[in-house]
This record gives structure tokens, C-alpha cells and sequence, in this order.
């Protein structure tokens, strides 16, 4: 049958995240690189949709297709990550070391797939410059999304670094179950129906993604959003990443793992 049980998805994910303990650096950087760039066209993508239509669940229908991708070819997100390493350490099947290498390296892949294709995108949209951003536009909605993510919660202080770090989390308690729901189905079109799910949900709401960030904050700096690097990070990128980990570890990862893992036979 097409449907996988739950202790049999909790098994796969345990196996998937001890054999990316295992990966080398060249590995989890391409893989990673790669997952950052296709979020960035999904996110391009989605912008266009709902800009082009005027109706904002339009894009978040269409986001998901990024992710599809990076699933099924078998890529590094850190956002994923978060939830299936953490229970590969809890089992015995990886080590704390290893977690910590796969995270950092795939955070940086990520980072530089998002920035590259932020470039890109800037190349083609301003046609090297030529062309004012605030004129087009799907590029005065990246700016608004970039300053709406930075210095919006930098207004609030305090309080907007925890709606962030709060957002987060509820950001990857859905994306991380998008990945495990990948795992509930052998055919291929049962794990893209089943990952499509969370993922649409989490875009739809606008929660806060941290690879996703990682894409459409740059481009917005480079289209001119009033925007800074250390705004960037200060009251987004890192709050943001720690929500991200709480999502993904606590409430998807070892939830699943702690009710649905298979017990040890009576002896």
C-alpha cells in the first residue's frame, strides 16, 4: 500500500536524519545551496502570483512547489533538519557533534543560495540598475515584505523580537511536518499532495521562515528597502532561527517521536 504507518514514518525519519549526520561539507553546502535558490524562485514566484491577481492565497498555493523540489531531489534545508536530527541524537543514531556540523553548513548553504539568487533576481528585474524597482510591482512587494519583517518588529523592541522568534515557531512546527508528511506515502504524487498541506498553511498565515528570509530580506535590501544587514539579523534572521529550532525539534520532531516511534519487543 502507498500509505506508510506512523511508527514506520518515525523509523525513516530517524534514518534520514542519522544519515545526514553522515554527509560531507561539499555535500550539505551544494545541497544547501540549491535548497536556498529554489525557495527563492517559489517565493518569487508566490509574490508574482498574488500581485498578479490580487489574492494572496493564489501565492501560498503555489509556494509549495519549492519545497516539492528540494523533498523529492533529496536536498539540505536547516529548517528540516531541526526536527529530524535532534531525535536521531535522542536514539542513539547520531551524535551531537555530527547534529551541529550538518546545521552549520546547511544554515550556510541555504544562506548562500538565498543571496545568489536575491542577486539574480535583482539582475533581471532593475535590468542591472537600469530600471527603478519602485516602478514594478512585484519589486515594490519584496521591498514592503523585507521592512515589514525588520523594522517593523524593530519598532516594538523587545516585543518584536518575540513575535518573531514566536512566529517561527509556529513557522516550522508546519514546515517540518510537511517533510515528515512526505514520508506518509511511497508514490510520488502521495508525498507531494500530503507535503502540500502544512506548507500552503505556514506561507499562507505568514509566518516567519528562516531560509525563506534568507532570499527575500536580501533582495529587498538590494531593491532598496530601508533595510540594513544588522537589521537583518538583529530582528529577524536570529530570532527567527531559534523559533525555527524550537518548531521544528520540540513540537513536530519529538512530539512524533516520544508517541509514534516503534517499542522495543517484550522480551
Amino acid at each position: 500500500m502507498a500509505y506508510v504507518k506512523p511508527e514506520d514514518v518515525v523509523e525513516n525519519m530517524l534514518q534520514a536524519g542519522a544519515s545526514k549526520g553522515d554527509l560531507s561539507v561539499q555535500d550539505l553546502l551544494i545541497r544547501g545551496i540549491l535548497s536556498g535558490v529554489f525557495l527563492g524562485y517559489a517565493t518569487t514566484l508566490a509574490i508574482a502570483a498574488a500581485t498578479q491577481t490580487g489574492f494572496g492565497i493564489v501565492g501560498a498555493i503555489i509556494f509549495p512547489v519549492g519545497f516539492v523540489m528540494i523533498i523529492l531531489l533529496g536536498l539540505e534545508l536547516a529548517t528540516g533538519n531541526f526536527a529530524l536530527m535532534p531525535i536521531a541524537v535522542m536514539d542513539g543514531r547520531t551524535t551531537v557533534a555530527k547534529l551541529a556540523f550538518n546545521w552549520t553548513w546547511v544554515l550556510i548553504g541555504n544562506l548562500i543560495g538565498g543571496v545568489l539568487y536575491a542577486f539574480l533576481y535583482y539582475v533581471v528585474m532593475t535590468k542591472v540598475g537600469h530600471v527603478d524597482p519602485a516602478t514594478i510591482a512585484v519589486t515594490k512587494k519584496v521591498i514592503a515584505i523585507a521592512e515589514h519583517k525588520t523594522i517593523a518588529y524593530a519598532h516594538l523592541g523587545f516585543a518584536g523580537t518575540v513575535s518573531a522568534f514566536t512566529s517561527a515557531i509556529l513557522c516550522n512546527w508546519m514546515v517540518t511536518l510537511g517533510a515528515v508528511m512526505a514520508l506518509t506515502s511511497t508514490t510520488t504524487i502521495g508525498k507531494i499532495a500530503a507535503m502540500w498541506l502544512p506548507i500552503m498553511t505556514f506561507f499562507a498565515l505568514g509566518y516567519e521562515h528562516a531560509i525563506v528570509n534568507m532570499f527575500v530580506i536580501p533582495a529587498g535590501i538590494m531593491l532598496g528597502a530601508n533595510v540594513t544587514v544588522a537589521d537583518w539579523w538583529l530582528w529577524n534572521e536570529i530570532p527567527v532561527i531559534l523559533g525555527n529550532i524550537v518548531g521544528g525539534m520540540l513540537f513536530t520532531g519529538m512530539a512524533l517521536y516520544v508517541t509514534a516511534r516503534k517499542k522495543p519487543a517484550a522480551a
